[in-house]
């Protein structure tokens, strides 16, 4: 698992383009609210959706929290550290992106895929899905409230990870 590919480095250090309907900026809290239409860009990591709010730490790391709306999901979407043309692509009803923690979860009709050359390698569906780029995890949760004629409520394909790294 040592060749596996990172979130893009390069990301950490591009501008945040951001546009929306409606944005308002308070540059002293460091603090972004986006209101109808959000796009979200920096580096490779784009995110959309109906509204957002960001948050920016003293560090200079973001936390970006999309929702959706009943007619468009929220999206993520970010290359990934290698030679390889390698994304992971998600979305669902909220994205949550902490830029820190490299830490991404979508709730609500969640869905994860690792693309590899336009390719799925990877994809997951559920109610919840974490992933930590850091470690290389994946976690898919049931809602609460989920009762077992509700079966599956967590589905995962993964492509066998020597394969997948001998083809890059």
């Amino acid at each position: 698992m040592t060749n596996l590919a990172n979130a893009e480095k390069a990301d950490q250090d591009k501008p945040i383009i951001l546009e929306a309907e409606k944005v308002s900026v308070n540059d002293v809290k460091q603090i972004y609210d986006l209101n109808g239409q959000v796009l979200l860009i920096k580096g490779s990591i784009i995110v959309t959706g109906q509204d957002g709010h960001i948050t920016v730490d003293p560090q200079g790391y973001e936390f970006v929290d999309v929702i959706g709306s009943l007619n468009e999901v929220a999206s993520f979407r970010q290359r990934r550290e290698g030679p390889a043309d390698e994304f992971m692509q998600g979305r669902g009803t909220q994205v949550t992106y902490d830029a820190k923690t490299e830490f991404l979860t979508i709730t609500g009709d969640a869905t994860l895929k690792r693309l590899l050359n336009m390719q799925m390698l990877d994809q997951l569906k559920g109610w919840k899905i974490e992933y930590d780029d850091v470690k290389q995890y994946y976690r898919v949760i049931p809602p609460k409230d989920a009762k077992p004629e509700d079966l599956p409520l967590a589905r995962a394909i993964l492509s066998p990870r020597r394969k997948a790294t001998l083809e890059k």
